[in-house]
């Protein structure tokens, strides 16, 4: 077991940020600490919310609270995602000097995806990019958020792991790219690669669900499993096969419930007993 410190939003219904990263970790069997970014009624998906964006100086706060009880000089990884705010991100980076040497931080890179373009406030991939990744032990951007970061496009298999190897460059000792579609993709599969900055890079591939809208949150629960079984110790391609496993599962309950929200219940024997994907050295 391992203590996790996750700081993400937060949604009174459906599961995004720390509601879609907590009981996948839960129910791997480690300890999760939970810092709310926002307190929102949903998901801004929905294109109407209520709630508040919690100031840096509450952050703040509860770190002081926790760090007082001794509870940050136990964490084994530190887990962040959607940033509201540039401000936060400042906070997450002084965190780290915080809490003990060693300890992993895997930063999903919340930008923007293809199709929409950015979709964060200015100033937020200026930090990802030149603050974050040279702090950060694991990112896990989606296919738009990679070609930001490594600055050039991905079209081909060949492309993508370049782009991982250049993101390796700045930082980062593991990349999972999230969602991956090259020229070599059939339109009916998705796949997802792992690349570590020794040279490994392994690749898997699952049926690619058509759900209309997407449920959100789906990156959060992939950044958690990921988290979970590289801090269980497991190897790359283990880690890989078993969250891709696990996501590809929990997206078959979603889309057979018929529901926006994703059905995480149903899904978390899937967390825990994946069923066995091949994966590809590439």
């Amino acid at each position: 077991m391992k203590q996790i410190l996750s700081i993400q939003s937060h949604v009174a219904y459906g599961y995004v940020g720390n509601r879609a990263a907590t009981l996948p970790l839960q129910r791997l069997g480690h300890e999760v600490s939970v810092i709310n970014t926002v307190q929102f009624s949903n998901h801004t998906g929905y294109q109407k919310w209520t709630g508040e964006v919690f100031t840096a100086a509450h952050i703040e706060n509860v770190l002081d609270g926790l760090e007082s009880v001794g509870a940050l000089e136990k964490m084994d990884a530190l887990l962040t995602g959607y940033l509201g705010d540039p401000a936060i991100g400042d906070i997450i980076l002084s965190v780290l000097d915080r809490l003990p040497k060693g300890v992993r931080w895997l930063c999903d890179p919340v930008m923007g995806d293809v199709g929409r373009g950015f979709f964060v406030r200015p100033g937020i991939p200026d930090y990802f990019r030149q603050k974050a990744l040279a702090r950060a032990s694991i990112i896990t951007p989606n296919q738009f958020e990679l070609e930001y970061l490594a600055g050039r496009q991905i079209l081909t298999l060949d492309d993508a792991k370049a782009a991982c190897r250049m993101a390796h460059e700045m930082g980062p000792e593991i990349v999972l790219l999230t969602s991956l579609i090259h020229d070599g993709t059939r339109d009916d599969e998705i796949q997802m690669l792992a690349s570590a900055k020794s040279g490994e890079q392994f690749l898997v591939t699952t049926p690619r669900l058509m759900m209309d809208p997407a449920p959100n949150g789906a990156g959060d629960c992939t950044s958690a499993l990921f988290l979970g079984h590289i801090v269980s110790g497991a190897p790359l391609g283990e880690a890989l096969s078993k969250t891709a496993s696990s996501v590809f599962a929990l997206f078959e309950k979603t889309l057979a419930a018929g529901r926006r929200e994703l059905n995480m219940i149903a899904a978390q024997d899937d967390f825990v007993n994946p069923a066995p994907l091949d994966v590809v050295a590439v």
